[in-house]
């Protein structure tokens, strides 16, 4: 721990979650610790991002890519170069490519895949080395989980013996600093979206208890569960109809219906165990802070798309939270 303010110790995080591929948020978050004056940084979880767009080589050097349905055509390696860039900064992934080429994938759903899970692993892997670079010497570290969105073949990326500044925290207890200790967890109840890493409530209930059993006493302890409790207003969002494709909003009386789209079992360990913090995400337009019993509960929502870092400023001092504050830039 450090001496920080009016001669108060404690231990200052800086948590975010949900960047989803954005090469521009991860590098705020990576500069939050310096910006914030933070002692750790946490991530947690759905670091992929959800789409590979080609930019396709055409005849007389001239480039082409479809972003948000729109046409983009480029005609020099450095407007290829831009193009990229705003593309990673979107959180898509971008590969070069022939027509041929492009067709050829297009037409096999595994070589699609194979692509995608390259590519989302080649940003990861950067990524911690970035983490590596801009954080040596100082030591301060990035503690991470993924979320549902991630892939389990791509986060097996952050399992390194090579890192000092980078720790992976999937399903696993790690200390903090000299008394606290993180437990993560990236699994969520099902949506209708039916992405990689959802479970039913039993077991995400079975996955908790695997890790926190292990304590006899929970009050020095925080849980980085994805998933935000049910009905915590950290989980409010629209209700959608999981029976049309895409999902669509359900909508009564001309006004979208919201609910709670958190996880039960999430919610009932927070009530049994009483950890001193609960550090979640999932529910993007959810930014909230919340106390079930004696733990304090935020969800620092996510504008990745738009560039934007959201988070939250957490200290923490023998077993309890004085004080956070949400951030956003």
């Amino acid at each position: 721990m450090r001496l920080f303010g009016r001669g108060e110790r404690g231990t200052k995080l800086y948590y975010a979650t949900d960047v989803h591929g954005s090469e521009r948020t991860w590098k705020k978050f990576l500069n939050a610790a310096k910006f914030y004056g933070a002692d750790a940084l946490v991530m947690g979880g759905d670091v992929m991002g959800k789409l590979a767009i080609p930019i396709i080589r055409e005849a007389g050097g001239r480039y082409r890519a479809t972003i948000h349905g729109r046409v983009e055509r480029v005609d020099s390696a450095d407007g290829v170069a831009l193009l990229s860039g705003r593309i990673g900064d979107l959180g898509f992934y971008d590969v070069v490519m022939d027509d041929d080429e492009y067709r050829a994938t297009q037409a096999d759903p595994d070589a699609v895949e194979r692509l995608f899970i390259r590519l989302a692993t080649e940003r990861l892997a950067r990524w911690i080395d970035l983490a590596e670079t801009r954080l040596a010497g100082t030591g301060i570290k990035v503690y991470a989980t993924g979320g549902n969105d991630d892939v389990t073949e791509v986060m097996a990326t952050m399992d390194r013996t090579d890192t000092q500044s980078f720790v992976a925290c999937e399903d696993r207890a790690v200390p903090l600093d000299d008394e606290h200790v993180m437990i993560s967890m990236p699994y969520v109840n099902p949506t209708p979206w039916r992405t990689p890493r959802e479970a039913e409530e039993p077991e995400i209930a079975a996955r908790i208890a695997r890790v926190a059993d292990g304590f006899g006493d929970h009050r020095k302890v925080i849980f980085n569960f994805h998933a935000p409790p049910k009905d915590s207003t950290l989980d409010t969002c629209p209700m959608l109809d999981a029976s049309t494709e895409p999902p669509r909003q359900v909508v009564r009386g001309g006004q979208p219906v919201l609910y709670g789209a958190g996880s039960t079992a999430i919610r009932e360990s927070i009530e049994r165990y009483q950890p001193m913090l609960g550090l979640h995400g999932h529910i993007h337009e959810s930014q909230a802070a919340a106390r079930l019993g004696r733990t304090v509960c935020i969800n620092p929502g996510s504008e990745y798309g738009e560039g934007i870092l959201r988070g939250c400023l957490i200290t923490i001092a023998d077993g309890k939270v004085t004080s956070y504050q949400m951030t956003a830039g």
